[in-house]
């Protein structure tokens, strides 16, 4: 069967409340724009009825899936596990509030047709296109964090944690399968993996407005996420991720067929 053009996963932790409202605007999203689009939701062990009201929306939306974590993960897990369950040749994902419309995915398939390899939306790079701003002190901290996370992972993008970011099937085989950081820690590691596998990223405006029932914590959170980007520094000063994508790239543990079977095959001819 034929993969997907487009596949888009949505993790979800306790959002009962609002992932009825994610699918009608998700699966309206993809008939209005006729795409060829699967849709994942990845259950990162949900105490609420999260599981119970995507799968009764399966019943009638076949390209609907339910990704069920094996207990609460966290985001990063989500992510990897439904992007690497994914079939589409362009895989994306996005959070359960939208704060992203869906209709801005378009931006992100077409930097990846014109040849990029991970899309990243970006929140700043066009600041009139927020349409709900961050109060003060959340774009204070996210500030903040963006600098540290420029100057220590080196990365050049004014937004790494959009949660609003699509992949070339090929280069998130590749990357996710790399990635260690299962919180909310998750995005800057990818997209050092990336950088340091040399895929191109592009980074894209997009239309964003603030929801106010988001979940992170910028004191505590923001904390964890020091501690993950010292831990990525380590794992590169380490040298863990050149020889995991030496692992990856070695075939020598490959399995191929015996010459001496394919030899005896040809003496019966």
């Amino acid at each position: 069967m034929a993969h997907p053009q487009l596949s888009i996963v949505i993790p979800a932790y306790n959002e009962a409340a609002r992932i009825e409202n994610a699918l009608d605007r998700v699966m309206s999203c993809v008939a209005e724009q006729g795409w060829d689009a699967e849709v994942l939701v990845v259950d990162d062990g949900s105490k609420d009825d999260t599981a119970a009201i995507v799968q009764r929306w399966m019943k009638n939306n076949p390209r609907l899936h339910l990704v069920q974590n094996p207990g609460n993960r966290g985001k990063g897990y989500s992510v990897r596990n439904g992007l690497l369950q994914a079939a589409g040749e362009i895989v994306m994902f996005t959070d359960a509030d939208l704060s992203a419309p869906m209709e801005e995915a378009e931006r992100l398939i077409a930097a990846i047709n014109a040849g990029a390899d991970v899309a990243i939306g970006s929140r700043w790079l066009d600041r009139a296109r927020q349409t709900i701003h961050q109060p003060l002190y959340r774009q204070f901290f996210g500030r903040c964090f963006n600098w540290i996370t420029r100057t220590v992972m080196g990365l050049p993008f004014k937004d790494t944690q959009c949660g609003f970011k699509a992949f070339r099937r090929e280069a998130a085989q590749v990357i996710f399968r790399l990635q260690t950081i299962e919180r909310w820690g998750f995005d800057p590691e990818i997209l050092f993996i990336a950088q340091k596998l040399k895929y191109e990223i592009r980074e894209v405006p997009v239309t964003w407005g603030h929801d106010e029932r988001t979940r992170i914590s910028y004191l505590k959170d923001g904390m964890k996420m020091l501690e993950d980007m010292a831990r990525i520094r380590a794992n590169s000063i380490a040298g863990r991720y050149d020889k995991a994508i030496a692992a990856m790239r070695d075939t020598s543990t490959m399995v191929t067929r015996p010459v001496e079977h394919a030899a005896k095959v040809g003496a019966r001819q």
